[in-house]
């Protein structure tokens, strides 16, 4: 049967269902190998029965971060259905654990607009559906999570050689993995009544913690108003090409900043030319020098600019309004420092 052409069952009609399929089967394997080792456990490959059965610890972990990954690109693909732009669906990327990255199993999920974008309403319903749709699924991980917390020695059952001190150590040793926290985890860490929650040096081992922490994270990345991320669709939308060139100056500007003393002390420790320990602990605190790469990353690969629609035109009160919206929301998931090391 043919349909008109830019219908959504035209559109659908094109899709790969088994290639989507098969990268969703493998990102499923993958994600919940390293849900595995973020639980402190092994994989067991000394028979399928094993195998099976060691899986078991990471599949809360693979399916809440599947879940998250899920909701925020399939936002994007109805929202362009919606407006009939061609668009694939999702396409899963899956990456296997490596002890030298940081092993969550994926490189996330992106669709492919096959086509230029027809008007602003549109440009704009496709940036905000996705990380809008994505922060409410984080925001339920996170509130479930926090008010459903393992007793206090479930972190035992992962380093059984803190039960000596009664818990983790309160400074922990060196070569510690540390995760920051956001306006949203403070918020909630200080108004719902949670028990024996783990200090950020544990919280990965918690899964629905962990997988809400890494979807605000991506969150926040996404919403960065730089060239063709969803936060530089909005601000386009928003703000038109002068006000989303200003907010993307403003943006790499700021996140440059954020990893210059962090740059700086690596510098001194290589080098004589600046002394160690001469830039002030709370710099070195609030700086993570992965922003650099993620600086490189938009100029080079992604790109600072945006192109036009082919329909520019100011958008209407209720989008002004969830525009403004999602910049809360990049503010309440936006981390400073997410990583750092004791």
């Amino acid at each position: 049967m043919n349909f008109p052409p830019n219908s959504r069952l035209a559109i659908l009609r094109e899709q790969n269902i088994p290639l989507h399929l098969g990268l969703f089967a493998a990102t499923l394997l993958t994600t919940t190998a390293a849900g595995v080792f973020w639980a402190g456990g092994t994989l067991a490959f000394n028979g399928t029965l094993a195998l099976i059965n060691s899986l078991q610890s990471g599949i809360s972990y693979a399916l809440s971060l599947i879940l998250f990954l899920s909701v925020h690109e399939f936002g994007h693909f109805f929202a362009a259905l919606h407006h009939r732009i061609r668009t694939t669906l999702p396409y899963f990327i899956p990456l296997p654990p490596l002890p030298m990255l940081l092993g969550i199993g994926t490189m996330g999920a992106v669709i492919r607009i096959r086509e230029r974008i027809k008007d602003t309403d549109a440009l704009f319903d496709i940036g905000t559906a996705g990380p809008l749709s994505g922060f409410a699924i984080c925001l339920g991980l996170l509130i479930y999570g926090f008010l459903n917390l393992p007793p206090a020695d479930f972190i035992f059952t992962i380093h059984p050689e803190y039960i000596a001190a009664g818990g983790p150590p309160a400074t922990p040793p060196e070569g510690t993995l540390q995760l920051g926290k956001n306006l949203l985890w403070l918020l909630l860490e200080n108004t719902l009544p949670t028990r024996n929650l783990p200090p950020m040096t544990e919280m990965y081992h918690y899964p629905l913690l962990f997988t809400g922490w890494l979807g605000c994270f991506v969150t926040a990345l996404n919403l960065l108003p730089v060239g063709q991320l969803d936060g530089g669709h909005i601000t386009y939308a928003m703000f038109g090409t002068k006000g989303h060139r200003r907010a993307g100056h403003i943006t790499l500007t700021l996140i440059t900043l954020l990893a210059l003393p962090s740059l700086l002390e690596l510098a001194a420790s290589l080098t004589t030319l600046v002394p160690v320990g001469a830039l002030p602990a709370t710099f070195l605190k609030l700086s993570w020098p992965g922003w650099i790469l993620w600086v490189f990353i938009l100029m080079k690969f992604i790109g600072t600019s945006h192109p036009p629609t082919m329909n520019d035109h100011p958008i209407n009160t209720g989008r002004t309004i969830i525009g403004w919206m999602s910049i809360l929301v990049f503010l309440l998931t936006f981390t400073p420092v997410p990583f750092s090391i004791t």
